[in-house]
């Protein structure tokens, strides 16, 4: 069992990993100019990413349960750098359409085997903390990368892409230097020799609908449908609604994403130990849903900093807290699980943007109010699935009283 000093290591990486996925978005008119690309095609180039996170995320879970999570974080690393690295020297718009490519398979190696490196050095007390402080990670990099793209498009559209590959080429390093694999070399063994050939991804997916945690899975899907449906419209959105510039939707990102991670870290495991993870999903998602519809109702841009930072932080908490409640319903399947996670989200990845474009072109207003639907669909799913859960429990408790 490794250190515990490996976690910061683990968020940094995390952090990377969900950074490359919004770091176009700001600069996608100006990438779309210079490319002579239209609107729709915006959509397409955020959902690339998505779509080989999804094929290859069960993939890579498998492989980090069989192999280590070690050189799955590696792999993951260096994708990560050369997607960048593409997109940076990319001379016709198809090549930021591979790069994005790339990258959704360096997060598809690089994200399960990081949730299944914290379960191996976690208790299961320690891991819902452990599960917000990644949470944390992920959100803060998924929602600086915007922020942080239109900030260095300052230096040209092409300068964001060359600072991140730099720090992907430094983080692989650090990598392979510091960081110790969390399973000994007789689990890696026994794993590989033990366990069966998975089915691939379709048919995982099909399968996942039957297993115990379909439902927190379909709530991945909701939770990053509504935040993808909401980043790939909203620099277009507030640019045509309210004339904000690049440099405000910069501001916006960034203020909305640091304040959100310390709600976050703030509030996460305070509410859990109070009300439990089932309830906080539930108001969560409701409460994502009703913040989505009030970025509709004002062009003020302090009032659109406060709701949207709101919306991220209802995220923020409610993503680290349905990690923790599908680590506990894993077992010790937990690549595998983190895998199907990974390919859940990549689903909303994947559609998000994608409707979001097709939407804006028919109201600009739509998006928003279809993000807002999904998620409200959701709450109702989890409601349900939490009352049937505590039916479940009760009825177990019976049977133990009686059996006592």
């Amino acid at each position: 069992m490794p250190s515990k000093s490996a976690f910061p290591f683990l968020l940094i990486y995390m952090f990377l990993a969900m950074l490359g996925i919004g770091l176009v978005i700001p600069i996608l008119p100006d990438l779309l100019k210079e490319f002579g690309a239209d609107g729709k095609a915006a959509g397409y180039l955020v959902s690339a990413f998505g779509l080989t996170q999804f094929l290859f995320s069960p993939i890579a879970g498998d492989y980090s349960d069989k192999y280590g999570r070690k050189p799955m974080i590696v792999v993951g690393l260096c994708l990560f750098a050369i997607s960048n690295l593409v997109a940076a020297t990319a001379g016709h718009f198809s090549l930021l359409v591979v790069a994005r490519l790339i990258g959704g398979m360096g997060s598809a190696a690089l994200v399960p085997s990081i949730m299944a490196y914290i379960v191996d050095i976690t208790t299961e007390q320690q891991r819902a903390r452990a599960m917000s402080f990644l949470g944390a990670s992920m959100s803060s990099g998924f929602i600086i990368g915007p922020g942080l793209g239109g900030l260095l498009a300052e230096f040209g559209t092409r300068a964001p892409f060359f600072v991140s590959a730099s720090i992907g080429l430094l983080a692989v390093i650090c990598c392979i230097l510091l960081l110790p694999e969390s399973q000994s070399v007789e689990v890696r063994l026994m794993r590989l020799k033990s366990k069966p050939k998975r089915e691939n991804i379709f048919r995982q997916l099909v399968q996942s609908v039957r297993s115990r945690y379909f439902i927190l899975l379909l709530m991945i899907f909701a939770l990053t449908f509504g935040l993808t449906h909401f980043e790939a419209i909203s620099p277009l959105f507030v640019t045509q609604s309210y004339g904000f510039t690049t440099r405000e939707i910069s501001i916006m990102f960034m203020v909305c994403s640091l304040i959100g991670t310390f709600n976050q870290l703030m509030l996460t495991n305070r509410l859990t130990q109070r009300f439990g993870e089932k309830p906080i999903v539930s108001s969560m998602l409701l409460l994502s849903a009703v913040s989505l519809v009030f970025l509709l109702f004002s062009g003020n841009f302090f009032y659109v900093i406060i709701v949207t930072m709101l919306f991220f932080t209802f995220n923020n908490i409610l993503r680290p807290t349905i990690n923790t409640l599908l680590s506990k319903e894993a077992g010790d399947e937990q690549g595998f699980v983190a895998g199907l996670n990974n390919a859940y989200m990549s689903l909303g990845q994947i559609f998000g943007p994608v409707l979001a474009g097709l939407l804006f072109d028919i109201d600009i207003n739509l998006p928003y109010l279809f993000g807002a639907f999904v998620l409200l669909v959701s709450t109702f799913v989890a409601v349900k699935w939490l009352r049937s859960k505590n039916v479940e429990i009760n009825q177990e408790n019976k049977v133990l009283n009686v059996s006592k």
